[in-house]
């Protein structure tokens, strides 16, 4: 007997993307959302351009043999390494900030915001 293809599948349990808006009333979700959905959308879609951008550019060198990778590994720790500098930097801050719509100087972007928890952990 031969084994399905599902069997060796990365996800086994089928599941399709819902590429829907999610609910705009707080109060139609357990969770409470307290972010626009559009806005959470548009943030979502920048990032996955960003990472499409990194990957692009991480495939060039290689093809033009001025990047060598040894394993799959190290192509996702340098991957992740470049995703880290740009997202630690105004300029990737500041690229997020005008696709999700915002105006905003890159030297107005700070880098280390406050994180004012409500609740007491």
């Amino acid at each position: 007997m031969n084994p399905s293809n599902d069997e060796h599948a990365i996800a086994p349990v089928p599941f399709e993307l819902e590429h829907s808006p999610l609910p705009s009333d707080p109060s139609a979700n357990p969770f409470r959302l307290v972010v626009d959905p559009v806005m959470r959308n548009r943030l979502r879609r920048s990032l996955f351009e960003m990472i499409e951008q990194h990957d692009q550019e991480l495939a060039r060198y290689v093809a033009e043999g001025s990047l060598s990778l040894d394993s799959y590994k190290e192509y996702i720790e340098l991957f992740a390494n470049s995703l880290k500098q740009t997202m630690g930097s105004r300029d990737g801050v500041a690229y997020l900030m005008h696709a999700c719509g915002f105006d905003v100087k890159e030297e107005d972007v700070n880098l280390h915001p406050e994180t004012r928890w409500k609740v007491q952990r």
